[in-house]
């Protein structure tokens, strides 16, 4: 079941880029979906029934295809397939600009393929692989797809999407190159149990810092963070998704599976600084999202902020700081995800997403717009109650509580910087709900009243708005999964 999980959705993408040109825009999508959602089921079955792929990739070498998904990655494999059925059937209403909806969907499938053996795998230079398998396609989202009015915006867009996610693949290789060759073996599950046993202090500072720094790249922590928002503002409305929900937690992932578990004492050494460029995010992102005027390029800058939390949590180093970064890394691509699809859809819709042009009230003339926006926004400023609030509450708790063999005053100092961006994650998103959903404009603005988003774009938000609540009412059902495989990691 896990190999079909991995093998489906790039088989799917092979045949729409190879063969599908000839499709039709619906089929294209609903083929696309299919895949996604059956993937879905797959992914299920096989987390239920522990399936496990072992089998030699290159003998000589001692390398493995070894897959398996365990508490830590199996929630994050099936946020990609639900976020990449949803950006499928956007394709609906935002027909693809710059070629065939049957090559636009089959690169969406072919990221969700590699994403999925991502986080399955169980062979360090495996992830590697299936690390960069996703940048191709999503580059092509970017560059191909990206808005057609332009064209300047979208190539510098994927020129600096590739020379910035190149750095940090260069950087993650090199850290995984060097683990392998002193452990002498790519199992990360053999790694991840030794914790780093038999490697010297400056060997495993040197694998962390590299590895770190290759994965900050992506998920992008301060200051390597400045890609990102040009790519979400250029990309389509399914990529921006798939962006924000599935190439970003890739990153944080990384950072639990590779230097977090695998080189602990180093990892230790280079917490402190990862934690003070989260917190600096947090701020910056927070700031910048205050007087930034165009829609959808706030909704980037929140999530470098947002993905600060994430960064700070797992800094921490502690059980409550480990689980709060896993938590919040879904709670963020189910947010994300919901907000990047509204605000896409309105960008569509009203031609560009600026917000110093007066428009119509959502909640006036489509209130079931208006409500999926406003649960994005109160998701993501922490409102108790929605998904939000537990990973960045906990996220400061973990950095003010006492830990041994840390700088205690700069993780106090990190967690109050946190706090204050956590209220001005509450300013800027107040400021959009006043523009877009309250509307400073009248009847007759903006080509007259507001109007709903296609059926199936609200069809796809409600489901990402319910799982938005779910995490937020209920979140020990996500913690009930992720805890047993954190507390070895933890504990090393």
């Amino acid at each position: 079941m896990i190999a079909l999980a991995c093998v489906l959705p790039l088989l799917v993408g092979t045949v729409l880029l190879g063969g599908g040109t000839e499709l039709s825009g619906r089929i294209a999508s609903r083929a696309g979906a299919l895949g996604a959602l059956t993937t879905l089921v797959l992914l299920v079955v096989a987390w239920m029934t522990e399936a496990v792929v072992d089998i030699p990739w290159l003998p000589t070498l001692d390398l493995r295809i070894h897959l398996a998904l365990d508490g830590i990655s199996g929630p994050l494999a099936l946020l990609a397939a639900v976020v990449t059925a949803a950006a499928c059937l956007t394709t609906w209403a935002e027909r693809p600009r710059g070629g065939s909806e049957a090559t636009f969907v089959g690169c969406l499938m072919l990221t969700l393929a590699g994403a999925i053996t991502t986080f399955a795998a169980r062979d360090a230079l495996l992830f590697v692989v299936a690390f960069e398998l996703v940048l191709v396609p999503m580059w092509v989202l970017i560059t191909r797809f990206g808005d057609d009015r332009d064209p300047e915006a979208r190539r510098e867009a994927g020129a600096r999407f590739v020379l910035y996610t190149g750095f940090g693949s260069t950087l993650m290789l090199l850290g995984v190159l060097l683990l392998v060759t002193r452990a002498g073996t790519a199992d990360l599950g053999v790694l991840g149990a030794a914790g780093g046993e038999g490697l010297g202090t400056g060997v495993q500072v040197t694998i962390a810092v590299l590895l770190t720094l290759g994965l900050a790249v992506k998920v992008p922590v301060w200051p390597l963070h400045s890609w990102l928002p040009l790519a979400h503002t250029t990309a389509p409305t399914a990529g921006s998704m798939l962006l924000a929900a599935v190439l970003l937690k890739m990153g944080t992932y990384g950072l639990v599976r590779l230097p977090l578990a695998t080189v602990p004492e180093g990892f230790a050494r280079v917490a402190p600084v990862l934690a003070v460029c989260g917190a600096v995010g947090i701020i910056w992102g927070g700031l910048v999202c205050l007087v930034e005027r165009d829609l959808k390029r706030l909704i980037a800058w929140s999530s470098i902020a947002h993905m600060g939390f994430v960064a700070l949590a797992l800094a921490s180093g502690s059980e409550t700081g480990v689980a709060a970064a896993l938590y919040g890394n879904i709670a963020h691509g189910a947010i994300s995800a919901l907000l990047f699809l509204v605000v896409g859809g309105l960008k569509h819709q009203w031609g560009d997403d600026h917000l110093d042009v007066p428009r119509a009230a959502l909640r006036e003339g489509a209130p079931v717009t208006g409500l999926l926006l406003v649960v994005g926004l109160a998701a993501g400023l922490g409102l108790p109650g929605l998904a939000g609030f537990w990973g960045e509450f906990a996220a400061v708790i973990a950095a003010l509580s006492p830990a041994q063999g840390r700088p205690e005053p700069l993780f106090v100092g990190c967690a109050v910087v946190a706090a204050i961006g956590a209220a001005l994650a509450a300013g800027y998103a107040l400021r959009v709900a006043r523009l877009v959903w309250l509307g400073e404009g009248h009847p007759g603005d903006d080509g007259g009243r507001a109007r709903e988003l296609a059926r199936t774009d609200l069809a796809t938000g409600a489901v990402l708005a319910l799982l938005v609540l779910v995490l937020g009412v209920a979140p020990g059902l996500l913690l009930a999964v992720t805890d047993p495989a954190l507390a070895g990691v933890v504990q090393r």
